[in-house]
């Protein structure tokens, strides 16, 4: 049995800053959300290829602790951002995010994918990294349903591990009709698709 001083210790958040796209935001995290410690690099890859206008309406997809979803509002300060995720403790800590860094336009909620998402609602911009361990079938969904919810000119932004690149590639051009590699590094590639108006 490990002493309670060490237990204590593991128990606290997890606090650091951090620069995305230039943008300095504070986190508190804590174990069993995805990269609690630091911003993982498939995520920072894909905040510096994200291209935010001051008035989209943005939404974060498997937000954890909230570092995309974030940066998003803090550049679309006109807009609304909407942040997702399946796990409760992730959609808490998101909120508590968004007040620390004094994000009023920014809400998590929890839901699966698209499922708990207000129908109505409609977004300029949606980005998500993506775990490679989510499954073929809710892959499928996830581009579909993002397709479905994006206003006409909307782009979709996704970063996945290099050995999904392809994958991605194939549905993008399926459901979008459109795909832009923007950036392949060494572990992880961010994929650009558009919902080309009708």
């Amino acid at each position: 049995m490990q002493d309670s001083t060490k237990l204590d210790k593991l128990r606290k958040d997890i606090v650091f800053s951090a620069d995305l796209g230039g943008e300095q935001l504070i986190f508190h995290s804590t174990w069993g959300i995805f990269s609690p410690k630091e911003i993982d690099a498939g995520t920072q890859l894909l905040v510096n290829h994200l291209e935010i206008q001051t008035e989209d309406n943005c939404l974060d997809l498997g937000c954890g602790y909230g570092p995309i979803g974030l940066y998003m509002a803090s550049r679309a300060y006109d807009g609304k951002t909407l942040l997702v995720d399946k796990d409760f403790m992730a959609v808490d800590y998101a909120n508590a995010n968004a007040k620390r860094n004094n994000l009023t336009n920014a809400k998590a909620i929890l839901s699966n994918g698209f499922d708990h998402i207000d129908p109505n609602s409609k977004f300029d911009v949606i980005a998500s990294n993506i775990p490679a361990k989510v499954g073929k079938e809710m892959l499928t969904l996830i581009l579909n349903d993002a397709y479905s919810k994006l206003n006409p000119g909307g782009k979709l932004y996704v970063v996945t591990i290099n050995g999904l690149r392809q994958y991605m590639k194939r549905n993008l051009t399926d459901v979008f009709g459109d795909y832009k590699k923007l950036k392949q590094g060494k572990t992880y590639t961010v994929a650009l698709a558009r919902k080309i108006p009708q």
